[in-house]
């Protein structure tokens, strides 16, 4: 397993890290996903720690929290083998302060988190998403409160908008404050718009992408061709509707590139997807899950090999898009993309 920097911070993730959506998994979109027990989370654990994979990613809303409960169980008496990465600012309840990331919030957040994972300290916290209802200097004010005393070691945000964590990053320079090193993102090979700002970003900032649903929200399973419907037994019947959107045609043209770098390479179509996530830029670790060993073992044949640079140019062809505006003229005019290339 290799590893990397996260963002500009001191800490070391691997390249492949694992999401514990399935871990307790209940309602309509984690239950969907899996409902991994005890047992069978601490023998998934078991199998990525003997691969490298050290970094475990949950959330206070995945499954009620039932997710960093089953996740704290399985870790115990290894804690200092794990890096645990959690999420807080969605809504956990219906009172008007069981959402977002006010101080009061923040704070009991990440105590409630303590103790469901069962651990004195979080390695990454991350906000779920971005609250506009909480001034940027009370969240950097109360981040600092949470790293200074030890329950928080770094900090991130996740599907936040370029423009404010540009905001964030210059009031924390401003002040002293910790800055963020991590933004958990979307990005695959059918869902690319992290580029078009947020990757520039990240590399001016030093803030590194941990990406989360590699294959496109199971689209990239190679199950799904031209011609071939979703699978019955595939989750995406009771999840597409949380997903972002993929047009068919688009879809169809990405599967087919994959299929011919999977026959060139001999790896399958989900391993050559998450490959190409890791020659991205920014890119610090792509965040697999799995709801059983085999799915695991498969999702960490993803490394230890690399894309030539033909294939890498052919699945980037086969997946392209157009940006949108302000992008579009520096990829359509060449007086735009000279005067910025890096945005072509």
């Amino acid at each position: 397993m290799d590893y990397r920097q996260l963002g500009s911070s001191g800490l070391r993730v691997p390249v492949l890290s694992f999401g514990t959506g399935t871990f307790g998994g209940s309602g309509p979109l984690f239950g969907a996903w899996g409902n991994s027990d005890v047992a069978e989370a601490r023998r998934l654990i078991d199998i990525c720690l003997e691969a490298g994979v050290n970094l475990f990613d949950t959330a206070d809303v995945y499954s009620d929290g039932a997710s960093e409960e089953v996740l704290g169980q399985a870790i115990k008496g290894r804690r200092d083998q794990v890096l645990i990465s959690t999420k807080t600012g969605l809504p956990t309840g219906d009172g008007p302060n069981d959402w977002g990331v006010s101080r009061d919030r923040l704070i009991r957040s990440v105590e409630a988190a303590l103790r469901r994972l069962g651990t004195d300290h979080i390695d990454l916290l991350q906000l779920h998403a971005y609250d506009a209802s909480t001034p940027a200097e009370e969240l950097l004010a109360t981040l600092d409160l949470l790293v200074s005393s030890g329950k928080v070691r770094h900090t991130g945000v996740s599907n936040y908008p370029g423009w404010a964590l540009m905001k964030a990053q210059g009031l924390a320079d401003r002040d002293a404050r910790p800055r963020f090193v991590a933004h958990q993102v979307y990005y695959s090979l059918v869902g690319r718009a992290y580029e078009a700002d947020l990757m520039p970003l990240g590399a001016d900032q030093g803030v590194g992408a941990l990406v989360w649903s590699p294959l496109g929200w199971g689209r990239l399973t190679g199950k799904i061709r031209r011609d071939t419907p979703i699978p019955e037994g595939s989750r995406l019947h009771q999840t597409a509707a949380f997903a972002p959107p993929v047009e068919d045609e688009h879809l169809y043209r990405v599967v087919d590139a994959l299929d011919l770098v999977a026959a060139e390479t001999g790896k399958t179509v989900p391993q050559v997807a998450i490959n190409w996530l890791l020659q991205r830029p920014t890119v610090s670790s792509v965040i697999i899950g799995a709801r059983n060993e085999e799915q695991l073992r498969q999702n960490l044949g993803a490394v230890g090999w690399s894309l030539t640079p033909e294939q890498i140019a052919a699945l980037d062809v086969a997946s392209d898009i157009l940006p949108p505006y302000p992008h579009t003229p520096y990829r359509q005019q060449e007086g735009f993309a000279r005067l910025n290339p890096a945005l072509v």
